[in-house]
């Protein structure tokens, strides 16, 4: 791949075939969960999913809503480095993370009103008359649609760059900053309020997992995936669209996955001991799949102790990779492995058709990834061939 000389701001579309194997395979996956989703607005929800009275919610929230918008946190974690704590090395770091976090908040969005029963009423969380403000669920919703909103204008330079739209790009830079501040205080305020959610369904909640911590571990566990998409994307993007490794800025935010990560580790498990419920980890309901989490977690934490492991792609792919697993899995135990939340006959497990929309969702993501950072200048200007970069000259 040829080499982008620098743009102005930094910033350079990749360019190359839209048409590639990934992307059609991605389409192909998008368009059968089209089909799907056809059959289920037409149908209703038994056509398509495996959700019933007694288990109301499945893996279109579990996954697509809990899940997604997790990994949505890229953006959040690369403001909260890059212009709260005022890290700049982070700054060509945060378009990229910035669109991950778009394509998961929205994605996530479409997904809710997949899975709602009257989905025709849901602007009514809109409207002050219906509102019930002492309501987790709204404060979720509220700030889910405004962080939504706040990402799609963080994201606007990249689309006013690429077509030339220089003086409102400006413009818009002086106000920037408020939708930064609220792209911080937003998700860390319903990132942990999907935590308290869960707190109040009682004892329909596994004691593994049920606990006044939760909005804790859920705000660390968005911390964490945030980080980690992050680097597991970098490495991705370097290692498919042939750029150079980002492992000079990667190195450091290992330490800080590193640091998050054992806190939510040592938490888990001074609760457990403090709530004395240590032993159900050791027979009771759900305990193999805390200890694949835990097993995960602390894997992917041990690999980033060795300093010299954070300056390794591979390592720092791996260990990413676990953590992502680990967050993944220990969000799915709470809403859905380690939940009951009705008695009797009731049971669940989702479709093929309710997997396939899933996929479907996550496969369009990766689409229209595709699709922007080969058209909008997303991806940072790789430097000229011959002049050093800025990072490899700091660590030399």
């Amino acid at each position: 791949m040829s080499v982008h000389a620098h743009q102005p701001h930094g910033h350079a579309a990749l360019g190359g075939r839209i048409l590639t194997l990934p992307f059609l395979v991605c389409s192909a996956l998008v368009v059968l969960a089209g089909y799907l989703l056809v059959q289920r607005y037409v149908y209703g929800l038994a056509a398509v999913s495996n959700l019933s009275d007694g288990y109301p919610w499945g893996i279109w929230v579990a996954v697509d809503v809990v899940i997604g918008s997790a990994f949505g946190c890229a953006g959040y974690v690369m403001a909260l480095l890059c212009y709260i704590l005022n890290k700049g090395e982070y700054h060509p770091m945060v378009r990229p993370a910035v669109l991950a976090s778009l394509f998961g908040y929205g994605l996530a969005g479409l997904a809710v009103l997949v899975d709602l029963g009257r989905y025709w009423n849901f602007y009514h969380m809109m409207l002050p008359w219906y509102a019930q403000p002492n309501s987790v669920m709204l404060e979720v919703g509220l700030c889910v649609a405004t962080y939504t909103i706040v990402l799609i204008v963080e994201f606007a330079p990249a689309f006013l760059e690429r077509f030339g739209i220089e003086g409102l790009r400006r413009k818009l830079n002086k106000v920037l900053w408020v939708f930064i501040a609220l792209g911080v205080l937003l998700p860390t305020m319903h990132q942990s309020s999907l935590g308290t959610m869960m707190v109040i369904v009682g004892h329909k909640l596994s004691p593994l997992w049920q606990t006044q911590l939760l909005p804790v571990f859920f705000l660390l566990t968005a911390v964490l995936m945030g980080f980690a998409i992050v680097a597991w994307e970098s490495v991705m993007a370097s290692l498919n669209f042939k750029r150079e490794m980002e492992t000079p800025v990667l190195r450091k935010m290992a330490g800080l996955m590193l640091v998050v990560a054992s806190v939510f580790v040592a938490l888990r498990f001074v609760d457990l001991l403090w709530r004395g419920q240590l032993g159900t980890a050791f027979g009771g309901p759900s305990s193999g799949w805390f200890w694949v989490e835990t097993v995960l977690m602390v894997g992917g934490l041990v690999l980033l102790i060795p300093k010299a492991n954070r300056s390794r792609s591979r390592t720092l792919f791996i260990s990413a990779s676990m953590l992502l697993v680990a967050g993944i899995l220990y969000r799915l135990n709470v809403y859905l492995i380690g939940f009951t939340p009705s008695v009797g006959p009731w049971h669940y497990f989702p479709s093929v058709k309710e997997i396939m929309v899933t996929v479907g969702i996550f496969a369009l993501e990766v689409a229209l990834y595709l699709v922007f950072v080969k058209k909008l200048p997303v991806m940072h200007a790789e430097h000229p061939v011959g002049v050093p970069h800025a990072a490899d000259a700091k660590h030399g």
